[in-house]
């Protein structure tokens, strides 16, 4: 996979040949795991012709893609601003796409500049500043609100829609409602109750879809295309890494390969830390989509058998060359517990010329006749460079450059590489009990119904909490 726009994944510095046995994978181990990983790959397959995996047969829905170019088209130039309201996988996604893909300053530029899209914000979180800073900058009837929820009831969701609904009630008056998207369950949920009722434009998250693997439905792709992403490519390249990823072979197969390495790092040699580094400040936003994905698919407290195994890796963004001045004397000198895996671009979209002149100070001139794209290849091979020396797991995906096409390889590639993982760890990699309950005891604590009891036992185990140790 080293053509013009597609990825690289290099692992060299992941094996034993490289930087040793006692941190490194050995092909032998690699060979003991291939019956398995084979096994794997053919019941991946058998689950998603059942229907089981539709998350996979995204990037062919070309009924949605086209629902959403058009309504994007329809709605590109009536509205200032589009104001993103989800949490988790319903908003990660489209930081993502934005930060990778649009302009780093995107929401400064003006009209003229971003050819006419929407300014887009997301309110990912219920803190009240955050919540309320945004009101103050932007104009209600300057705005499209897009509510995502796939189970139509996320609290966090909710609370801000009720706020904002009534907000664009008390300013547009009763043409609110052209004002509001939803996106959500094609039939359950009270967001959907609510936009049935009221007759909001809305987009569908298919049901077999969760939260952190729907960056390739509406989630993500409405916000992209009225911001002016190809979204088209972006499903090309997720179909083109589908392809890339067919064969049941280990070694011919990046996602499962990848999961294989990380599974034998985790379990067999003690890197139970695995650290995402983008060299580029454009694909943060996917690095930190990646670790929602990791985090909540694979962190799991039971077996499929149901026995007790408290599973799952735990990831860690950081950023090049910014990490290399805080988080990088960790990886180089601490425990060896981690795993990095370095994201590079070999060609950035600007190329930064440093100096020419011919008069520089005596201790810089080693710059002269640099660019910033220079520097910023030195710190990434040098980093690489000097883990591998000190024997630490490294692995590298290589992007010819970054655009809708490669961004959508690296969305599939990862999500079908955790749901290997999955298989590998004898987990479920598609439910969250551990985040359900957290929300159950929020729902009781807000007084919800059907959560009484839970709620007494909260106030029991509260009032015992004041009894204990308080500075």
């Amino acid at each position: 996979m080293g053509n013009k726009q597609t990825l690289c994944f290099n692992f060299n510095n992941m094996m034993a040949t490289t930087i040793g046995q006692e941190h490194g994978i050995t092909e032998q181990e690699l060979k003991d795991i291939e019956p398995l990983s084979g096994q794997f790959a053919a019941k991946l397959k058998d689950e998603r012709a059942a229907g089981k995996l539709q998350f996979l047969d995204l990037p062919y829905d070309k009924k949605t893609q086209a629902h959403i170019i058009e309504s994007a088209h329809s709605l590109r130039g009536k509205f200032k601003n589009l104001v993103i309201v989800g949490i988790g996988g319903s908003a990660l996604g489209n930081i993502a796409i934005h930060t990778a893909l649009n302009h780093p300053f995107y929401n400064i530029l003006n009209n003229k500049e971003r050819k006419n899209p929407p300014r887009v914000f997301v309110l990912d979180n219920i803190d009240p500043d955050k919540f309320t800073g945004l009101l103050d900058i932007i104009k209600p009837e300057e705005t499209l609100f897009n509510f995502i929820t796939k189970s139509g009831a996320t609290v966090e969701t909710m609370a801000q829609f009720l706020i904002i609904v009534n907000l664009l009630k008390d300013t547009v008056g009763k043409d609110y409602k052209q004002h509001v998207i939803t996106t959500t369950d094609a039939e359950k949920g009270v967001l959907r109750d609510i936009t049935t009722r009221e007759g909001f434009q809305s987009f569908i998250i298919p049901g077999g879809v969760g939260g952190r693997y729907s960056v390739l439905t509406p989630v993500g792709l409405f916000s992209a295309a009225i911001s002016g992403v190809d979204i088209t490519a972006l499903l090309d390249g997720a179909a083109y890494m589908d392809k890339a990823c067919q064969t049941n072979s280990l070694w011919e197969n990046p996602a499962m390969m990848g999961a294989a390495l990380y599974f034998l790092s985790h379990t067999k040699k003690g890197k139970n830390i695995f650290v995402m580094m983008p060299y580029s400040n454009a694909l943060s936003g996917a690095a930190d989509w990646f670790c929602q994905l990791w985090a909540e698919s694979l962190g799991k407290k039971f077996s499929l058998q149901k026995s007790v195994v408290h599973t799952g890796s735990t990831p860690v963004r950081a950023v090049g060359v910014v990490d290399q001045h805080s988080q990088l004397q960790l990886y180089m000198e601490g425990p060896y517990d981690k795993v990095i895996t370095f994201w590079a671009i070999k060609h950035f979209s600007k190329n930064v010329p440093i100096t020419h002149e011919n008069e520089t100070e005596q201790e810089l001139s080693y710059l002269k006749g640099h660019s910033l794209n220079d520097v910023m290849a030195a710190e990434f091979e040098g980093t690489r460079l000097a883990l591998t020396e000190q024997k630490r797991p490294n692995c590298t995906i290589l992007l010819d450059e970054l655009s809708a096409f490669t961004l959508g390889q690296l969305f599939y590639l990862y999500e079908l590489q955790t749901a290997y993982a999955g298989k590998f760890y004898n987990i479920n990699a598609f439910d969250q009990p551990g985040v359900e309950a957290g929300k159950i005891n929020a729902f009781a604590m807000l007084g919800k119904k059907e959560f009484e009891q839970r709620k007494k036992e909260i106030e029991a185990i509260l009032h015992k909490e004041q009894k204990k140790y308080c500075i």
